[in-house]
């Protein structure tokens, strides 16, 4: 893993006036009001998916293209979805600079998936999630497949948000509250 990180500069995902801030631990603004996840946060992500170089991923919430570029290090093929044309197309064009191939963009709503590119063998999702993972999402998991997602804890508060890992076992979906974090909101549908 720390190959990938190694391999995709972070600089390059952000906006010029923050590409000295790079190296910063926390979470910075792309545009859009959408921000780029602290690296302690996007490893640990990465880390709790337990990627083989031969998985199909599904990631939803390009933003900046930072995640999907270094899932494309470790898994075989990433589909990443996000619902601002402008973030993914600036994503895509980033990832082509840095002659990573093995990403397909699309533009939608990220609740929905890519059930026509399904199964998957990993789901992250770097979006909070209101209250309970979309049935949509774990419907696209492959047997043995893991999805990570910042899961809302109440909703009446959504700053109080925690990573949440589920995998699909022999015996259904399993599920594991872990570690709080912070995320922008998983919203529905394309902005106006």
């Amino acid at each position: 893993m720390l190959r990938a990180f190694d391999a995709v500069p972070r600089e390059r995902f952000l906006p010029r006036p923050l590409r000295a801030r790079a190296l910063d631990n926390e979470a910075l603004p792309i545009g859009c009001d959408q921000t780029i996840s602290q690296p302690q946060v996007v490893a640990r992500m990465i880390e709790l998916l337990a990627l083989r170089h031969d998985d199909r991923v599904l990631d939803i919430g390009t933003g900046s293209g930072y995640h999907a570029a270094l899932l494309a290090q470790l898994a075989s093929e990433v589909v990443t979805i996000e619902r601002h044309r402008e973030l993914s197309e600036s994503a895509a064009a980033t990832l082509a600079e840095l002659g990573i191939e093995n990403v397909e963009f699309l533009v939608g709503d990220g609740r929905l998936g890519a059930p026509e590119l399904a199964p998957f063998d990993a789901i992250n999702v770097a979006a909070a999630v209101p209250g309970r993972i979309p049935t949509t999402l774990l419907e696209q998991l492959a047997p043995s497949g893991a999805l990570v997602a910042p899961v809302v804890v109440d909703p009446a508060v959504p700053e109080e948000q925690r990573l949440v890992l589920v995998r699909r076992t022999a015996r259904g979906m399993v599920a594991r509250e872990l570690d709080p974090v912070s995320f922008v909101p998983l919203l529905p549908g394309l902005p106006d």
